[in-house]
């Protein structure tokens, strides 16, 4: 705007607030005359502001431009300026008509406004803008501008528009004649003080028009005149009953303004009230004028609750900074602390009541480092004048620092530049970060010399295939030369360089597969064998990480495909010769059993007398030869059941077995050689021993071989006791004899084939009672002590089934599974 515009317009609020208070004066006196006189004076005032206005007019016409206002009742939403008042000379007129291109016509300012609206124009700012767009905002808004239009023939007009209370003001003046002289824009304006000294109605109602509430009062503090608003926020009907009732915007009103008339300059308070019913902040400024004080009030709630806001934001945010581990420490432009945490008073051990005191930076620094809390530097002063130099040129990237501590902790440093100026620091004690560090090298040093002394060749993929880690075993296993394989080379590159010891590519698939396919059915450990072009062979395994890598192990197993391949051979030959010896066993027992019925026959029919009566020593021959027949029968009976175990041809017949029917039935078999032995048998059934399911026959022969047994190994006038109980679900039947015993170191093979450790016998008859004990599920025990007997248990399941095992060989199995 031109200089003397602007000065201009100052004058005229100036002589307007002199006005403001002659006119508030005038009127309250007017107000305690008599109506009739009243009237006669009002009329004679009415002439003369009706003269003065002529005036005030003229001096605006006497202004080099136009200016142009809008009061509410000219807005209209639809229209871009509506009809706007247009004050100016007639000369000032016509050539802002020729500069927008247009005629008068009805409506001057239209015209005008329509010819200038879009020209190119810049505002203070420098961007390019339109008068049609920052004159709809200054109508709705309020928002002012300033601009200069460009025009044909390289003229411009500058653009001022200013809200005046509820009236927007445009002024335009014709930049291209500012050569107007000095002296006679003094004139004029000394011309227009004078008549708007004389005219102060336009600022009256200007006033009373405003959006904000002002009054008038007297030096005692009596309401005087108020505007529209005031009236509105105390809910007032008309000023008169304002004034009589003497209603005040708020209850200190007349204090503040006898503190204004007192201190003679304004007073600037806030006071909440109640506005229009809502509770509000107000910003009251009063300021003395001649014969009074002159107010104004401003709802401050939105800038109260905005101040509220950010310092309830500012105490979130300090305390939050208060319960981070790490410390902070935030300097101002003055280098003087403004805020820290208990962090970083505590990391430091500094005291609080000194820190709240605002040390600077220099003063922190000097501090820590007579308490030895700083790195050792061997200038400090140079060390120092470069922390402090992050105050007059911080970086773009301030690099992070770690500081070694004297006392062992290590620190983490980051700066960061203050958005108000200064300098922020925050410190992060990372000693055990440190330490772990140290620690984490040192494992993976021990874990790569560990890999290196493998046999094993061990190779580590990552999720994308890439190679991480490899020791020298791998590398010696696939004859990969120094160099030619780095830690990031791709799954198909290793390959590649393994594929001359193993070509088949089926096998690289899956393995890369295992690596490098993400899904579950992939992600799995598994194994498999590779035989290599030099005859080698090699197991690998693959193997899931938790962090998607995947571990593959070579192994050469050639030794032990080699000793598998003699070991298998060595077997099948052994397999061999026991299937020869139990065919020879078996076709040896057959040719015996063929003379011995022959011996067997021809005894009984001796011993029936068909050739003649025998004699005495006949007779006892004849009865050895009994004896060994029978023996040897049972030799061969024993030597048959074996080798049909042997073959698997032996089944149980499985059905009811009573154990103290056949208890006793074995007792009554084994009299006769008791009695030549002259050995005493004895039963202990305990309890109700009822009936199991087992095979009777085997039962029986249980029963025979290990009272046989014990009737051999039992000396004259000895005792064997057979016994049973049942217990835990199943039948336990024990043969203790009164015999010799057996020595420790005989007592494990007392259950082997053809052992005679207890002395004579062909050794079949307790390995024949294992073998039957473990085909009804169940095991034997020998329990002896030297030189006081031995005693044979046998456990039998209650309910025995074909192909049964023993109780340890069923664990395994079911532990295999």
């Amino acid at each position: 705007m031109d200089p003397a515009v602007q000065q201009y317009a100052t004058l005229i609020v100036t002589v307007g607030a002199v006005c403001f208070a002659v006119a508030a004066a005038l009127w309250a006196w007017r107000l305690t005359q008599g109506a009739r006189a009243g009237h006669r004076r009002w009329k004679t005032r009415t002439s003369m502001l009706e003269a003065r206005l002529d005036r005030a007019e003229g001096v605006f016409n006497a202004h080099p431009g136009v200016i142009l206002t809008w009061s509410e009742e000219d807005v209209d939403a639809e229209a871009d300026w509506g009809e706007p008042r247009l004050f100016g000379s007639p000369s000032a007129m016509t050539a802002l008509l020729n500069f927008a291109g247009a005629t008068a016509g009805p409506s001057p300012a239209a015209s005008i406004l329509d010819g200038i609206a879009d020209y190119e124009a810049r505002d203070a700012s420098g961007d390019h803008v339109t008068l049609r767009k920052r004159l709809r905002q200054l109508r709705e808004t309020g928002r002012a501008f300033s601009m200069t239009i460009s025009g044909p023939e390289g003229r411009f007009l500058d653009a001022d528009g200013r809200p005046a209370g509820a009236q927007a003001v445009l002024w335009l003046t014709d930049s291209t004649v500012r050569s107007l002289d000095e002296s006679d824009a003094a004139g004029k304006r000394e011309e227009s003080l004078r008549t708007l000294g004389d005219d102060p109605l336009v600022f009256l109602e200007t006033l009373d028009k405003s959006p904000l509430p002002a009054w008038r009062m007297s030096a005692a503090g009596k309401l005087l005149w108020a505007n529209a608003a005031y009236l509105a926020a105390v809910e007032e009907p008309s000023l008169d009953s304002a004034v009589k009732n003497d209603v005040m915007l708020h209850p200190d009103l007349a204090d503040l303004a006898r503190a204004a008339v007192e201190a003679g300059e304004p007073v600037e308070e806030t006071r909440r009230a109640v506005i229009a019913g809502d509770r509000c902040v107000l910003g009251l400024c009063l300021y003395p004028v001649s014969g009074g004080v002159s107010g104004v009030a401003v709802d401050v709630s939105g800038e109260m609750n905005a101040k509220e806001a950010l310092s309830r934001h500012v105490r979130a945010h300090d305390e939050t900074l208060d319960h981070m581990a790490e410390a902070v420490a935030i300097f101002g432009k003055s280098r003087r602390m403004v805020f820290h945490n208990r962090a970083f008073s505590e990391m430091f051990s500094l005291d609080e009541a000194w820190l709240d005191d605002g040390p600077t930076h220099g003063e922190i620094l000097d501090r820590l480092r007579e308490a030895r809390r700083l790195p050792e530097q061997a200038d400090f002063a140079e060390w120092k004048a470069g922390e402090l130099k992050y105050y007059e040129d911080f970086p773009e990237e301030a690099p992070e620092e770690i500081w070694p501590l004297p006392d062992g902790r290590t620190l983490r440093v980051v700066r960061q530049q203050h958005p108000l100026g200064g300098v922020i620091l925050l410190f992060d004690n990372v000693t055990q970060e440190v330490v772990l560090s140290a620690q984490y090298k040192t494992a993976l040093t021990v874990r790569k010399a560990t890999l290196d002394n493998l046999m094993e060749g061990v190779a580590v993929f990552g999720s994308a295939g890439e190679l991480r880690l490899h020791n020298a075993a791998f590398d010696r296993m696939w004859d990969i030369k120094d160099g030619q394989l780095d830690d990031s080379a791709a799954f198909e590159d290793v390959a590649e360089i393994c594929r001359p010891l193993f070509h088949k590519n089926a096998v690289w698939e899956e393995i890369k597969g295992r690596v490098t396919d993400p899904s579950p059915e992939s992600r799995v450990g598994s194994v498999g064998e590779m035989e290599r072009a030099d005859g080698s062979t090699l197991t690998w395994m693959s193997q899931p990480l938790p962090d998607g890598a995947t571990v593959l192990a070579f192994a050469d197993i050639t030794a032990i495909k080699r000793e598998e391949k003699i070991l298998r051979q060595h077997n099948e030959a052994l397999q061999e010769a026991d299937r020869q010896k139990t065919d020879f066993v078996r076709h040896v027992s057959y040719q015996l059993k063929t003379p011995l019925t022959t011996i067997s026959g021809y005894a009984e029919m001796l011993k029936s007398n068909i050739s003649g009566e025998l004699n005495e020593r006949q007779q006892e021959f004849l009865g050895a030869i009994e004896t060994a027949s029978q023996q040897l029968d049972k030799l061969i009976k024993d030597i048959l059941d074996i080798a049909a175990i042997d073959a698997g041809a032996l089944e149980l017949d499985l059905g009811d077995v009573h154990l103290e029917e056949t208890l006793q039935s074995a007792l009554e078999t084994a009299e006769g050689r008791a009695l030549e032995g002259h050995v005493k048998l004895a039963l202990d059934a305990r309890g109700d021993l009822g009936a199991i399911r087992a095979d009777e026959t085997r039962v029986k022969q249980i029963l025979f071989n290990l009272i046989n047994n014990a009737i051999r190994h039992t000396p004259e006038g000895g005792e064997v006791t057979l016994g049973c109980e049942r217990e835990d679900g199943a039948a336990r039947i024990w043969v203790e004899d009164t015999g010799a015993g057996l020595e420790p170191e005989k007592q494990a093979k007392v259950f082997d084939r053809f052992n005679s450790g207890r002395g004579g016998g062909a050794g079949l008859g307790l390995a024949l009672v294992r073998e039957f004990a473990a085909m009804h599920g169940g095991w034997v025990e020998f329990e002896s002590e030297q030189g006081k007997g031995a005693c044979v248990t046998v456990w039998l399941p209650e309910n025995a089934r074909a192909q049964a095992a023993p109780p340890e060989l069923a664990l395994s199995e079911n532990a295999a599974e």
